[in-house]
């Protein structure tokens, strides 16, 4: 039994082979039907044989793996009736609690550049063409040299894109404003669901998944995700970029006698759910390549028609739960899940499958030269450790007993896109008031003066402080002909401009006066 799991008894122990595992499996089912036990137990088994597990918690029932199970006499039963009763006892496993928002372990977080643009685009839902901006941000990321780490960098990043629109899209391609709004607004949406607290530093370390304790037991990671199945495209987002930082980091192992790590995914169809066929092409290639690099990859689904078929021929060890043929999509997938199976000339797999109660399932695994073994209903063994979620407090001591405690609680914001953008407007701004300042020096000092065309010309001494100019004189306007010729005078007087006129005019004007 060290070389493999024990999964139940058929008449027969059926056992996982633990050289076989890295050629991933499928665990299906109904709701209720007992899928999250198989995992429980499937876990502990890797644990004890020192292969660190990773796991989402999505209930919070799995959380219950960190503490010795209760002596239930149900459990007690089934562990008679499959004859491992001498050998049961409870125990709990040493585990590792983790959450996205650092509430019920410690906090996970990745930065933007290691999401990448692709995943990014998946987790914004965005259109091609908005995606094509994306990958221009990231592009002219790069090539200036800013750091993307958070958030609030890829805002502003894509801010600064829309800035210079103009000008990169004769280098990268078209830059429209409403891709750059529709991009902000996505970003917007999903901070409020709490991603601001995912991207950032520090950044998983993806080894430290990769643990055992010091007498050789593997450390179970449980993610709580109860929280995030409210916002299912983080989440499916954050288990690709899982596989795909594992499959780059992990050295070639080809195939070791243990896996080096193992991965359940539960709540699988979030993954596939309207996914783009370059991500299902991401996704197939890392799982079909990431078995040479010791990983096991397990998914947990309720139906085996949420896994696409390029992937689901690479999962080779199976366990299926029990499935209600209610509706003709039902009654499909019991066909599909029936065909997958070796045949039993002794079981009519496609009836049996609608038959099996809690906790029974239908298993075939790989043997020798990975060969399925022939399906067989079987009874699943009893978990040792706790069915159920642990306490507040029992959670709280395993986090600070951790040794990674203290590690990834504390956030680090060091200078990234943000802070050089910011840096970058705050210096333009200051040459531009710098600008404006020196045009208000030169103006009050008299050197030039702007035309309402905005060209600057030389004032010639021009005085300013002068009142408005006077109106030109009016003509007056003459009622007979003393008065107009008085009025020609008096004009002409004013062109002399001395006493000697004015003597002259007024005498003239007497005589005038006199002849008529």
């Amino acid at each position: 039994m060290s070389e493999s799991i024990f999964i139940g008894g058929s008449g027969k122990d059926e056992v996982l082979s633990l050289k076989l595992a890295n050629r991933h499996g499928l665990i299906t089912g109904a709701t209720g039907t007992g899928k999250t036990v198989t995992l429980q137990i499937l876990a502990e088994g890797f644990s004890r044989a020192g292969v660190p597990v990773f796991c989402a918690d999505v209930k919070g029932d799995l959380s219950g793996i960190a503490m010795p199970g209760d002596p239930k006499d149900f459990l007690l039963k089934r562990a008679e009736q499959i004859g491992i009763a001498d050998s049961y006892d409870f125990e709990g496993f040493p585990a590792v609690f983790w959450d996205l928002f650092g509430e019920q372990g410690h906090p996970l977080r990745a930065t933007v550049s290691e999401i990448g643009p692709l995943l990014l685009a998946r987790m914004l839902d965005l259109n091609d063409t908005q995606e094509g901006v994306l990958n221009i941000a990231f592009e002219l990321a790069d090539d200036e040299g800013l750091l993307l780490l958070d958030l609030k960098d890829l805002r502003a990043m894509i801010a600064h894109v829309g800035e210079r629109a103009q000008e990169l899209s004769k280098v990268y391609g078209n830059v429209s404003a409403a891709s750059v709004g529709a991009i902000q607004r996505a970003l917007l949406v999903l901070e409020r669901e709490g991603a601001d607290q995912f991207f950032g530093e520090p950044a998983l370390d993806i080894s430290d998944f990769a643990r055992t304790t010091r007498d050789g037991l593997g450390i179970v990671n449980i993610l709580a995700a109860d929280k995030l199945m409210h916002s299912p495209r983080l989440y499916a987002t954050f288990l690709l970029w899982m596989l795909s930082e594992l499959f780059e980091e992990l050295p070639e192992v080809g195939d070791p006698e243990k896996p080096k790590l193992v991965f359940f995914f539960d709540e699988a169809h979030l993954l596939f759910t309207e996914a783009p066929k370059a991500l299902l092409q991401k996704v197939e290639q890392v799982v079909r390549l990431i078995r040479s690099k010791g990983v096991g990859v397990y998914f947990v689904t309720q139906n085996p028609l949420d896994v696409p078929e390029t992937v689901l021929a690479q999962l080779g060890n199976r366990v299926q739960h029990a499935l209600r043929a209610f509706t003709p999509r039902d009654q499909k997938a019991v066909r599909a899940a029936a065909e997958t199976f070796r045949p039993n000339p002794d079981l009519d797999t496609a009836q049996v499958i609608t038959e099996l109660g809690v906790g029974e399932a239908l298993v075939s695994t790989l043997e020798g030269k990975g060969i399925p073994t022939v399906v067989q209903r079987t009874l699943i063994r009893p978990p040792s450790s706790r069915m159920g979620p642990v306490t507040a407090s029992e959670r709280r001591d395993c986090i600070e007993s951790s040794p990674l405690f203290g590690l990834y609680e504390r956030s680090r914001d060091r200078e990234s896109a943000y802070e050089v953008l910011l840096e970058r407007a705050r210096k333009q701004q200051e040459r531009e008031e710098g600008e404006r300042g020196r045009e208000a020096d030169e103006e009050a000092r008299g050197g030039t003066r702007r035309t309402r065309s905005g060209f600057q010309v030389p004032d010639f001494g021009r005085d300013d402080t002068r009142g408005p100019a006077r109106e030109p004189a009016r003509r007056p306007r003459a009622s007979s002909r003393d008065s107009v010729v008085e009025a020609g005078m008096k004009s002409a007087a004013r062109s002399l401009g001395s006493s000697l006129g004015r003597a002259l005019v007024r005498g003239v004007l007497g005589s005038l006066k006199r002849g008529f």
